[in-house]
């Protein structure tokens, strides 16, 4: 099936948090900081792969159920990786910007993975998204599940981690906070060393184009 082509269009439904480090100012030859752990729980604290001392900090939010970021995480991203992430470019970071139920559940439970894990179980929910989330028949829940499953967790550890209010309740609040700090009207939204640009970075070449300009 072929996918859209990405746009900002996935809007909040859920009004599912927190703001990314302030913008104080640092030294010109410094890469730019890492946002601070909202929360006391692991598994909300940043989920960023790359060179730490890569002088340009990209982030990224989006939903595991929004077909925009699907198609720029199976069509661009490896690329962006291949070229930018894994040659010490530029460093990533991934935020979680859920807009519906099941998203959220998909977002818990990749963060509830060990780190090293994270990626890889985002990369294969968003490149089988239209099997799991949006296939007519069943319930997209219990697909959920069975996927999780081939990452190795059990049913009763995802019926225990889908269960988690505290847990669901703080997801909830960084993404309503992020929404608010930085108007984020739809997924996937970017932000080039905590700068915005109007252009979508819908290719790898756009995507290249905005890394030299923040750096």
């Amino acid at each position: 099936m072929t996918r859209p082509m990405i746009s900002r269009r996935f809007i909040l439904s859920a009004a599912p948090a927190l703001a990314v480090a302030g913008t104080a100012a640092r030294a010109a030859d410094a890469p730019p900081a890492l946002p601070a752990n909202p929360a006391n729980d692991p598994r909300m604290g940043p989920r960023v792969i790359g060179n730490p001392n890569a002088k340009v900090l990209v982030q990224e939010w989006f939903s595991l159920t929004c077909t925009h970021c699907a198609h720029f995480g199976t069509e661009e991203f490896p690329k962006i990786k291949e070229q930018l992430i894994d040659t010490g470019k530029i460093r990533y970071q991934f935020h979680d910007f859920c807009g519906d139920r099941v998203g959220l559940t998909a977002a818990m439970v990749a963060r509830s993975l060990p780190e090293e894990r994270y990626v890889p179980f985002i990369e294969a929910l968003l490149s089988s998204q239209m099997q799991w989330a949006f296939a007519s028949g069943g319930d997209p829940m219990q697909r959920l599940q069975q996927m999780s499953a081939l990452a190795g967790v059990s049913a009763a550890q995802f019926k225990s981690i889908s269960e988690d209010t505290a847990f669901m309740q703080a997801m909830f609040n960084q993404v309503q906070k992020d929404a608010d700090t930085y108007s984020i009207q739809g997924t996937p939204y970017f932000r080039f060393n905590n700068t915005h640009y109007d252009q979508d970075p819908e290719t790898y070449e756009k995507f290249a184009d905005l890394v030299a300009k923040a750096s």
